[in-house]
């Protein structure tokens, strides 16, 4: 159709339809609350086109009605999808979790700075068990919950590296003010960032509203304007003193970014990161050992082979950049679990294979810790190879089994035979380890 002859509701609807697909992205990224700011300017913008589009005049023209229905749908949807977000069962998890660390923080570690309370290690558990259960909610590839996630999660672990590196460090003892007059300032300054790391944990965490970063960000840069311009005089050890707390203000500094650092896409979005990448390749390596090895006519041939790859997966893991990122972290200690069980598994076949070439004389507590090795080892193949849920009929009877050889193990009496107990013992933990690594490979994680 000729764009000079279009009808006027025509293109006033085409109008609007780019309108609101100028916010699509806003809308589908959308990851905070229904009481966000955010969230009643876009329902607004919404709301405004569905009455622009209802306002359009059809003249009872079937083409205008069809295409008047078409932009209403698609902004009806993105309301739907922006209301969705915002009430997502996951979506509301993470922020009873995000409330849960509020509560923690204010109890705990605000009072800290002021010099009325001290760090717990049931605090520092406390917030690593909050950190850990944010890594396992749920997001679906979603971007909005992945972003959610995110965004909460980067605030918690800033908080909880302030307080390790402040925990943790040792810092000088203040100069005596006798030694220089450039001292006193500096151990003013000192404690103005002391007060500061109380003031940014609040502002993290939500807790405090009196104060916002771009104003705490000039109070830090006032303070680095202040150490730069003292005079020391050449003294080394002055120098040294003002130096470290040049470095605690940098420190500081950088978590004020937050906010920008979690609306990356490459932040949340880490099907993306390069630390993921990596640790997906090594996985994919390792399956394909795994199901060589379940699959080989005569495994021996390549235990040995196969012991030394893994080794050296083992290695690649161990050089991949967490990032600071918990969810990055759980990837890899969960990748390092995978691999680790592999070895296990070529481990206890070798020894296994041993035991029949050269057979030895064993008493009967102790062949009987070696028939539920056996065992073990066949449950720990069929384990390797499963790939379903805790639902799973399948599931269920691995674990009955695992249960039934470690209440076997402990009807063992190894008679005091010590070689026998170390078996034993050995046995018992290889069951619950391959317990564990089930109800990890069951329980349905992702980054």
């Amino acid at each position: 159709m000729d764009m000079g002859n279009q009808h006027p509701s025509i293109s006033r609807l085409q109008e609007i339809q780019r309108e609101v697909k100028s916010i699509e992205q806003q809308v589908v990224g959308f990851s905070g609350l229904s009481d966000d700011k955010n969230y009643k300017r876009l329902e607004r913008i919404l709301t405004k086109q569905l009455f622009e589009i209802d306002s359009v005049d059809t003249e009872g023209k079937g083409d205008i009605q069809q295409a008047r229905k078409r932009a209403a749908q698609d902004t009806e949807r993105l309301l739907k999808e922006l209301e969705q977000n915002a009430n997502h069962p996951h979506r509301i998890e993470i922020k009873n979790i995000f409330q849960e660390a509020q509560a923690l923080v204010k109890e705990k570690t605000v009072p800290f700075y002021s010099g009325s309370n001290c760090v717990t290690s049931e605090f520092e558990e406390a917030i690593q068990d909050i950190i850990l259960r944010l890594t396992h909610v749920k997001t679906g590839g979603k971007i909005s919950l992945r972003k959610a996630r995110y965004h909460t999660l980067t605030k918690i672990c800033a908080v909880q590296e302030i307080i390790e590196d402040c925990v943790r460090k040792q810092p000088s003892l203040p100069l005596s003010e006798d030694v220089h007059p450039s001292v006193a300032k500096i151990n003013s300054v000192m404690c103005e960032v002391n007060k500061a790391r109380g003031t940014l944990i609040a502002l993290l965490m939500g807790v405090d509203s009196s104060e916002t970063c771009r104003h705490l960000s000039c109070v830090l840069s006032g303070l680095m304007a202040d150490l730069d311009a003292l005079d020391v005089c050449g003294r080394t050890e002055i120098r040294n003193y003002r130096r470290e707390v040049v470095e605690d203000i940098n420190k500081l500094l950088k978590y004020l970014d937050l906010e920008e650092e979690a609306d990356n896409t490459h932040a949340f979005d880490l099907g993306q990161n390069h630390s993921i990448i990596k640790i997906e390749n090594v996985l994919k390596r390792m399956r394909e050992m795994k199901n060589e090895l379940l699959q080989a006519q005569s495994p021996p041939e390549l235990y040995l082979r196969s012991k030394t790859e893994l080794q050296g997966l083992i290695g690649q893991l161990d050089e991949v950049s967490l990032e600071k990122n918990p969810c990055i972290r759980e990837a890899r200690r969960r990748a390092v679990i995978e691999v680790q069980t592999l070895i296990t598994y070529l481990d206890l076949k070798e020894a296994l294979e041993k035991r029949k070439l050269f057979p030895c004389e064993e008493t009967p507590p102790h062949k009987a810790v070696w028939n539920v090795l056996g065992n073990l080892s066949e449950i720990q193949g069929e384990v390797l190879s499963f790939g379903g849920n805790r639902t799973d009929k399948n599931y269920i009877r691995l674990e009955e089994l695992l249960t039934k050889q470690l209440l076997t193990l402990d009807a063992v009496d190894p008679l005091g035979e010590e070689k026998c107990k170390a078996a034993r013992k050995q046995a018992v933990k290889l069951a619950q380890n391959i317990l564990s690594y089930l109800d990890m490979k069951s329980d349905e994680w992702e980054y």
